[in-house]
């Protein structure tokens, strides 16, 4: 069985399970491929409007495969290019829901930065983990991380290996909301069904002015977001959206 599996639960929502239990879904390199290319088809699907990202109850991903990752040289590592496979995940113009059960370690955790929206269960655990066994985080943990939580903050992280509960992780800003482990999954496919229904290339500029104003000056991110604003006044959603406000009616989005 494939090593990430792809449902279709909700029109317009894509569902990604990580799906080695026996190893707590451990990043090795074919899983990382796999999701590469997964993300890939459904960045080109016009069908797909958000994509949940989850494992299981036990392990979102408990970190990289350190009986893989052992054998390999830094030319080894070098040669792999894994850094390449991240891209499809932090490129994709959909929006990504991480949903959250259990252990999210390592590699683990800085996938599911790779996300728009984070959603945790209550027995969810984060950490970067990795200098308990002489080496860093290397998939943007030092910098998402960071970004996300502050230089404090991530320092404790990154400097003790210690994880943080679901609830620490929301309060440092890292989680967008925690619920119980139950409802993880549930709530992450309510709020892609949510982002579904609305109007995609007003999702799509809405994330990369997001993104791409996030490293930019206040000045330079501002007129990110006026140009994307005036771009969005030549479709033909937002033509709709605004007339079925006024007619008080449910709009009707195309995409165009």
């Amino acid at each position: 069985m494939s090593e990430v599996l792809l449902e279709r639960p909700i029109e317009g929502v894509a569902l990604l399970r990580l799906n080695r239990p026996e190893q707590l879904n451990a990043l090795n390199a074919a899983l990382r491929k796999l999701l590469a290319e997964r993300f890939a088809e459904l960045a080109a699907d016009e069908t797909v409007r958000a994509i949940v990202l989850t494992g299981n109850e036990k392990a979102f991903a408990a970190g990289a495969d350190l009986k893989e990752m052992v054998k390999l040289s830094s030319v080894d590592h070098l040669l792999r290019r894994s850094h390449t496979l991240w891209r499809s995940i932090s490129q994709c113009p959909k929006p990504i829901i991480a949903a959250i059960n259990g252990y999210a370690f390592g590699g683990g955790m800085e996938l599911a930065m790779h996300c728009d929206i984070i959603v945790a269960g209550e027995s969810a655990q984060l950490g970067q983990p990795e200098v308990r066994v002489g080496l860093m985080p290397g998939a943007g943990g030092t910098q998402r991380l960071t970004r996300a939580a502050g230089k404090f903050k991530a320092m404790k992280m990154v400097l003790t290996g210690r994880p943080v509960s679901a609830r620490e992780a929301s309060e440092m800003g890292l989680v967008s909301e925690v619920v119980p482990d139950a409802e993880v999954l549930p709530t992450a496919l309510k709020i892609a069904e949510t982002i579904a229904g609305m109007p995609p290339i007003s999702i799509a500029l809405t994330k990369e002015a997001v993104l791409a104003g996030q490293d930019a000056s206040l000045e330079t991110g501002l007129l990110l977001e006026r140009r994307a604003f005036e771009v969005l006044f030549a479709t033909e959603d937002s033509k709709e959206g605004m007339q079925a406000f006024i007619e008080k009616r449910k709009p009707r989005y195309r995409g165009r």
